[in-house]
C-alpha cells in the first residue's frame, strides 16, 4: 500500500484524493431488482440549473416515469415538482434516495434515510463514495449502490427491466 501511495503522490502532486473505493455496492442483479421495485425517486443537490448532472439525470428519470422528490436548499419548484429542504420534510414514502452530494455528507444522508424507514436504495452518484454510511444503509436493510450514475446504468438496462 506504501508503494502505492508513493506513485500517487508521485503524479497526483498537489491533488487531494478524496474517493474511495466502493467495498460495498450491489450487482447487475439487485440493480434491475431497484429499477423495478422503485417508483419515487428523492433527489438529493438536484440543481435548478439545466447544465448540471443532477437535474440531466433527475429529468430523464422524470421521462421514464419515476416520481422524482427534488431536494435542494433553494427554489420552489425543479422540474415542475415541489422542491423540500430536507430528505425528512418529505411527507410520503420515498423508495430510493439518489445523492448528488459530496463524499463526507453520505453520513448524514444514511442517518436521514435510516430515521424515515421507508428508504429501500441509498444511491450515491458517480465518484460519490462513503463505504462507512453506505455500510450502515446497508445494515437498516437498504439495497446500496456507489459510483454509478442511475440514468446510465437504466439505460444499460432498459431491456431487461
Amino acid at each position: 500500500m506504501a508503494i502505492l501511495a508513493i506513485i500517487a503522490n508521485y503524479f497526483f502532486k498537489g491533488y487531494s484524493m478524496e474517493c474511495e473505493f466502493p467495498t460495498i455496492n450491489s450487482n447487475k442483479q439487485e440493480i434491475i431488482e431497484i429499477f423495478n421495485i422503485t417508483k419515487t425517486i428523492a433527489v438529493l443537490g438536484l440543481s435548478p440549473d439545466e447544465s448540471k448532472p443532477s437535474h440531466r439525470v433527475a429529468k430523464y428519470l422524470k421521462e421514464q416515469g419515476f416520481k422524482i422528490v427534488p431536494v435542494y436548499p433553494k427554489e420552489e419548484t425543479i422540474l415542475g415538482e415541489k422542491v423540500y429542504r430536507s430528505l425528512l420534510e418529505i411527507p410520503f414514502a420515498v423508495d430510493m434516495v439518489d445523492i448528488f452530494r459530496k463524499p463526507k455528507e453520505l453520513d448524514n444522508v444514511a442517518d436521514m434515510c435510516i430515521q424515515r424507514g421507508d428508504v429501500k436504495v441509498f444511491w450515491a452518484q458517480k465518484e460519490i463514495v462513503n463505504n462507512e454510511a453506505a455500510a450502515r444503509a446497508k445494515a437498516a436493510g437498504m439495497m446500496v449502490v456507489q459510483n454509478m450514475c442511475t440514468m446510465v446504468e437504466h439505460r444499460n438496462l432498459e431491456e431487461e427491466l
